[in-house]
């Protein structure tokens, strides 16, 4: 009876130890995939580094009775791109640098103070803004309005007035060798981040619309 007990226990202990065994293997198995995968990515990713002198975002702005056309600079570390998509990054805008392009020099720093007062962007306390990459899905086809060549729905985080909105929209993602290439034409509400300022329509002809044009060009080389 006794060798039968121990014929039994011992039995049980090798089937124990050889299911332990086998979820272990299983588990380790799972996670090399994991890391393989891991691995792929990284061989995949790419760093680049912003070319902020060659990067920009110009802006139009109009109402009823006038428009004016400007840009802000750009500023930015680094942007990171997996099989030709961002994967994550971001980029800033310094308030400071805007420029006014239609105006005469003598006139052009009334508008632009007046654009980085508490009326617009109030520089004081908001000195940039900035955008956040998030996701990019292939454009599968045209989007009217859209950058000739846009092959992705760019998504991601755009924060102004201390206010950050999620936004979409179509652009041209390119890397070629040790370049990047990001350009997109976009709209923006500018009262979705609260500037308000002479955006009711009973103001006639000295409104000015919500609507803000953008055209964003970015460009990178490869770190």
């Amino acid at each position: 009876m006794k060798n039968l007990l121990l014929l039994l226990f011992t039995g049980c202990c090798v089937a124990f130890t050889s299911c332990e065994k086998s979820e272990v293997l299983s588990t380790s198995g799972e996670l090399s995939a994991e890391q393989r995968a891991n691995a792929s990515e990284n061989a995949a990713r790419q760093s680049f580094a912003l070319d902020a002198e060659n990067s920009v975002v110009e802006w139009w702005g109009s109402g009823p009775a006038a428009s004016h056309h400007g840009s802000f600079a750009v500023s930015g570390e680094h942007i990171e791109v997996v099989n030709g998509k961002v994967k994550e990054g971001n980029f800033s805008i310094p308030i400071a640098s805007i420029k006014n392009f239609d105006l005469p020099e003598h006139i052009k720093p009334i508008l632009l103070d007046h654009l980085k007062s508490a009326d617009f962007f109030n520089m004081a306390l908001y000195p940039e803004a900035s955008f956040s990459f998030q996701k990019m899905i292939p454009l599968t086809k045209a989007v009217e309005g859209a950058v000739e060549g846009a092959n992705y729905m760019v998504s991601g985080d755009f924060t102004m007035l201390g206010k950050a909105i999620a936004i979409s929209f179509p652009a041209r993602v390119l890397v070629v060798k040790e370049q990047l290439t990001v350009e997109a034409k976009l709209k923006i509400d500018r009262t979705r981040w609260g500037m308000n300022y002479a955006a009711d329509p009973a103001l006639g002809d000295h409104q000015i619309y919500p609507e803000v044009d953008l055209h964003l060009k970015l460009q990178g080389h490869k770190q």
